[in-house]
């Protein structure tokens, strides 16, 4: 999964790590709030299971639970509960300082090293670091989560929306969903296809403003599931800008976005959990419906939108 940014400076590049559970181990879901909508927010919790009757790898290992931890330790070493765990649950903040140890490692014995310079930097919930040499930069962010079954929705390391997120909290991501629909829609689309590039430019646009880009990217998403592929050509630039700029005035009207994924059984090009395409559409502007004032300022933010966009056209023409 590749990031992308509203400007060409300061790109940074973000990488989703699926975790898997080695050997002896199970990862099992849990909700942090059951009966939550949308289910967002979940623990994993990491059990040790009996290994005693399954096919060994090569070398052979002990089961961790049916031999003595002095022994297990001599021949497997720590079990995840010993390292990465918070209690019995996989913790964020504790996975990711394993990999920042692990990608510095690694570095030494790649032949990248010899050219590139590497600083890691400061993240408690992902592996984050900078690669330079002369005057070019590169910023990497490694994400974690594990897999929702074999769908494309993860529960990842992010921080949740919350002004604390605790370190065994892993929040759902759609952000390989996002990219699996994005290129399955480029393959489809015909040559001068242009659906990601208008993405960038009104990307632009919202810089110092009250919208994010998840809010911008999920109205491209849906208009790109509505509107016929051909009419994505870049001869119908201008429409389908402006499709987009009526389709965010109107959400901001009705006080309401709906997310892309949740309650959407429209979207042959990815994998949802049963659980998802069941819920309820999750409202991405519920703030505005809330709080008067804020929908106010939102309206006035996109008028100031709109004439930004027009001036840059201007100049671009």
């Amino acid at each position: 999964m590749e990031g992308w940014s509203p400007s060409e400076e300061n790109i940074i590049y973000r990488v989703l790590v699926s975790l898997i559970p080695p050997y002896g181990h199970a990862f099992l879901p849990e909700l942090c709030n059951p009966g939550e909508m949308p289910e967002r927010n979940f623990r994993i919790r990491v059990e040790l299971v009996c290994t005693c009757k399954t096919e060994q790898p090569v070398g052979g290992m002990l089961c961790f639970i049916h031999h003595e931890e002095e022994e297990q330790r001599r021949n497997l070493g720590p079990s995840l509960l010993q390292t990465v765990c918070t209690g019995s649950y996989l913790d964020v903040q504790k996975t990711a300082c394993r990999f920042h140890q692990l990608v510095k490692a690694c570095w030494l014995v790649l032949p990248h090293s010899r050219r590139w310079r590497l600083t890691m930097l400061p993240c408690d919930r992902s592996c984050k670091f900078k690669m330079a040499r002369a005057e070019e930069e590169i910023i990497i962010e490694i994400m974690l989560g594990v897999q929702q079954g074999d769908s494309d929705i993860f529960m990842s390391s992010q921080a949740s929306e919350a002004l604390f997120t605790p370190s065994t909290t892993w929040t759902l991501s759609c952000a390989v969903a996002e990219a699996k629909f994005f290129e399955r829609r480029a393959r489809r689309a015909p040559d001068g296809s242009f659906h990601l590039r208008c993405l960038q430019l009104c990307a632009r646009i919202l810089v110092g403003t009250c919208f994010s880009e998840y809010a911008l990217k999920t109205v491209v998403m849906h208009l790109l599931n509505t509107t016929p592929l051909s009419g994505w050509h870049r001869t119908h630039f201008l429409l389908r800008l402006d499709d987009i700029m009526r389709y965010l005035r109107h959400c901001l009207e009705e006080k309401r976005l709906d997310h892309f994924f949740f309650g959407n059984e429209k979207i042959p090009e990815v994998v949802l959990p049963p659980a998802l395409q069941r819920a309820e559409p999750f409202n991405l502007f519920q703030h505005l419906a809330q709080d008067p004032d804020a929908q106010a300022q939102a309206m006035r933010e996109f008028t100031d939108m709109q004439d930004r966009l027009t001036r840059m056209l201007a100049n671009d023409n």
